[in-house]
């Protein structure tokens, strides 16, 4: 079920926040600013915040996993069921989703916490996530002096001064990851982490890391540390973005293709 938009009243740090609090939220995330340069335009981003994507079966396993790891997130709801070709499955599946549940078959529920067997026994995620030594699903809202915006964040693990993101992947290999990085914006949203980390009151020198994990056996794990060059090129296209949001929020026209003044000057788009 998607919630309404309702502006979080106070910047400051969220343990709780459900999901569809913080997701509805008009305050720019990474996400956001990804949808507002190319290539996608001021016009889809606007349109994609107004309309909250219906839940997605290809990510309800990553998201279980995700759950599973961090020990907390979205309730699962496990069908007993071989697929979904039947109609019985599929409308659990339905009912699932309407009660804000994660629907999982139950080889992919025995799937998952293989992988999370597998994470715990790896040298350096194992500890990073042990249970209770960090704090999970962390939203941050804040206002930003710079662009005169609002901008909100969700920390999957934070850690003393690391901030740690955990994604599922079908390789792991470290090009791969790297490769990663760029196709999907992670350059972009680490940085978004450690303003978001800074501003309200997490410590001044945060610390991202990114543990990734294979989806098929043996669940292969590595762990990253974002190259500073990347981190640099992702803050910068995030100063773009941010100067787009706020330059269209001003004048209240999201445009599209083509050039408008909006999309323009020196930090918009080019």
């Amino acid at each position: 079920m998607t919630a309404p938009a309702v502006p979080i009243s106070q910047p400051g740090i969220y343990h709780d926040l459900p999901s569809p609090a913080y997701f509805t939220d008009p305050a720019l995330s990474a996400s956001g600013a990804k949808k507002l340069l190319p290539p996608s335009c001021p016009a889809l981003y606007r349109w994609w915040a107004d309309n909250p994507e219906p839940p997605k079966k290809e990510f309800d396993f990553g998201h279980a996993v995700h759950g599973l790891v961090l020990g907390r997130g979205d309730p699962v709801h496990v069908i007993d069921a071989p697929d979904w070709k039947t109609k019985k499955a599929q409308e659990d599946r339905k009912a699932a989703y309407a009660r804000g549940d994660i629907p999982t078959l139950a080889k992919d529920w025995a799937a998952a916490k293989a992988m999370v067997a597998a994470l715990r026994a790896h040298p350096l995620a194992g500890p990073l996530f042990e249970p209770g030594t960090g704090q999970a699903e962390v939203s941050l809202f804040w206002h930003d002096d710079e662009f005169g915006i609002a901008r909100r964040a969700r920390l999957d693990w934070v850690k003393g001064r690391l901030l740690v993101d955990y994604k599922t992947t079908r390789s792991a290999e470290p090009d791969a990851c790297s490769k990663a990085m760029v196709d999907y914006g992670y350059h972009g949203q680490l940085p978004w982490y450690c303003d978001a980390a800074v501003a309200c009151g997490l410590g001044e020198d945060p610390a991202p890391l990114i543990v990734w994990q294979e989806k098929t056996a043996p669940y292969l794990v590595h762990v990253t540390e974002p190259d500073p060059a990347a981190l640099a090129a992702g803050r910068d296209r995030n100063r773009r973005a941010m100067d787009v949001f706020a330059r269209c929020t001003a004048a209240g026209r999201w445009p599209g293709w083509g050039e408008d003044p909006l999309c323009r000057g020196p930090l918009g788009i080019t």
